[in-house]
């Protein structure tokens, strides 16, 4: 067999894995708490760990209060 009929063959292998693992995957990639509305294109839920969909692993503290409540603006711009 032909290396590219290899290399084609392992591609195609490897693009069905990764539909049969992301099918099942949620369609909002943020971690919203199941109360929290979806704002169809925007990707950002409320502040705080109440709107937060994992459980909390440590203490809140008011470090992560500001660093919650700053997202997205503290991100730097996309263009850079």
């Amino acid at each position: 067999m032909s290396l590219i009929l290899k290399g084609l063959i392992l591609a195609g292998a490897g693009a069905a894995a990764v539909w049969v693992l992301r099918k099942d995957r949620p369609t909002r990639n943020a971690a919203f708490a199941d109360d929290q509305p979806n704002q169809g294109h925007m990707d950002v839920r409320d502040a705080g760990p109440e709107a937060m969909r994992d459980p909390l692993q440590r203490e809140w503290t008011e470090v992560d209060e500001d660093i919650d409540e700053s997202f997205p603006a503290s991100d730097p711009p996309g263009g850079y």
